[in-house]
């Protein structure tokens, strides 16, 4: 990580809502529509709900697993052909019953338990996937609306270099009119304002490319969001201290490297789910009921049946099966491992990237600033001289081209930057709101799961 020098740095307000550090409403109102309407985002919040409702069944698991009430009749009539009948006899008789069964396997070496431990972690992991896109889609939608005012600005800078080379080709076209200059002048005025104006067609494609990209973050058409963007407007300043975490914080924070975590555990309790596969299971099973030929005479005590007692089961002749299983399991857990392996270093990675790459955009904005205030004042001194003779329009047409790539290059310098501190919150791991939906979705579950949990109904 970077070093503990750069304390300065690391200060700051806590990251929950970090778009709100650009002070820009329009940002903070396109991040809460993303909330509100993202498709990702929602098939992720139903993706917890299922998650949670396994978690119920795994529940259910460790109650009685068989439950069920049977209630039945039957008219059996036996062949009059048969051997030992009796012709003329009638053969015909009713069967009603009702009952109910159950049956218990007992969990004695944690089979059950396992699957808990695994569905539990299962949900932790589904939310720690929910909160990982709520973290890409508000990065992805400030960068997207930094991109967009980007080019605005540089749009804005075409536009007004355009105005200032229409009328550095009107004096060379004037002087050459006046017999003064040669028609070159003229000639490479009107070549350096028609490149400049190609810049502006391909800026305004950018822009519709752009606002296309957010529309589908927002889950809206493209149309509706002309309304949500006042054009133009001006790339967000970014905030001015940034909180960046030490490791052990950026490990708790990124919800990746969370759901990570929880999918070592989940497959680490399935080990133990495919290990109890080895043993015998022992069940508790029975029966009561009543059953009688004719139903009035079920409410006779002579009608009641039952039976009762343990059972076992051992796949004992499918060791060889059993013992591979646990084997692939044993695999994937060390697959489990290297992912989340992988994912801390990742995130390391990506927040030494972000810092790289931050520091580097405002060190380029800072000599821009320079190089940008030289260029408008050489192309104000070369424009003075070229009317007053004393130079030709080379001179004025180097310095109107070197102005128009460093305020271009300046533009795409401070959207870098406002583009580095979104890129480098994402890698911290950047905010865990709760938005609307996933606070509805967090009470429809809470209702699946406390019916999950309740009693050892037929579910169960």
């Amino acid at each position: 990580m970077t070093p503990a020098t750069d304390v300065s740095e690391r200060a700051g307000a806590d990251p929950a809502e970090w778009w709100q550090g650009f002070g820009d409403p329009t940002l903070h109102r396109l991040v809460a529509l993303a909330y509100e309407r993202n498709p990702s985002l929602r098939a992720a919040g139903f993706r917890v709900l299922e998650a949670r409702a396994r978690r119920g069944i795994a529940i259910g698991s460790l109650f009685p697993q068989s439950q069920e009430a049977t209630a039945g009749y039957q008219e059996m009539r036996i062949s009059e052909q048969r051997a030992n009948s009796f012709p003329g006899i009638d053969l015909t008789t009713d069967d009603w019953r009702v009952g109910f069964d159950a049956a218990w396997e007992l969990d004695l070496w944690g089979r059950f338990r396992r699957a808990l431990e695994a569905a539990d972690a299962s949900v932790l992991q589904a939310e720690a996937s929910r909160q990982d896109v709520l973290v890409s889609l508000a990065a992805e939608v400030a960068a997207n609306y930094v991109q967009l005012r980007t080019l605005e600005q540089r749009l804005v800078v075409a536009r007004e270099n355009v105005e200032v080379q229409s009328r550095g080709y009107q004096i060379a076209d004037a002087r050459y009119r006046g017999g003064a200059v040669t028609a070159l002048d003229a000639s490479q005025a009107a070549a350096l304002l028609a490149e400049t104006r190609a810049l502006i067609p391909e800026l305004e494609a950018g822009k519709r490319e752009t606002r296309t990209n957010l529309s589908i973050l927002l889950g809206m058409p493209p149309s509706d969001l002309a309304s949500e963007i006042p054009s133009p407007g001006a790339i967000p300043p970014p905030p001015a201290a940034i909180a960046v975490s030490l490791p052990a914080d950026l490990l708790r924070q990124r919800p990746d490297v969370r759901a990570a975590e929880r999918a070592l555990a989940a497959q680490s309790a399935t080990i133990g789910i495919a290990t109890s596969e080895l043993f015998p299971h022992f069940s508790l099973v029975g029966h009561i009921g009543l059953e009688a030929e004719h139903i009035d005479d079920l409410a006779d005590g002579g009608a009641l049946e039952h039976f009762g007692g343990p059972s076992v089961r051992w796949a004992i002749l499918n060791y060889g099966r059993i013992w591979n299983n646990v084997r692939v399991e044993e695999a994937r857990y060390q697959q489990a491992l290297a992912a989340y392996e992988g994912t801390v270093l990742g995130a390391q990675a990506e927040v030494e990237v972000a810092l790289a790459r931050l520091e580097g955009a405002r060190g380029r904005v800072a000599e821009l600033d320079r190089a940008t205030a030289a260029a408008s004042r050489a192309v104000e001194l070369a424009s003075l001289q070229y009317r007053e003779g004393a130079v030709d329009y080379t001179r004025v047409l180097d310095s109107q081209q070197s102005l128009v790539v460093v305020q271009d290059r300046l533009a795409v310098a401070r959207g870098d930057v406002a583009l580095g501190v979104t890129a480098l919150y994402k890698a911290l791991g950047g905010a865990l709101p709760t938005a609307p939906d996933e606070q509805s979705a967090s009470r429809d579950s809470a209702g699946t799961t406390a019916r999950a949990e309740s009693g050892t109904g037929s579910e169960k």
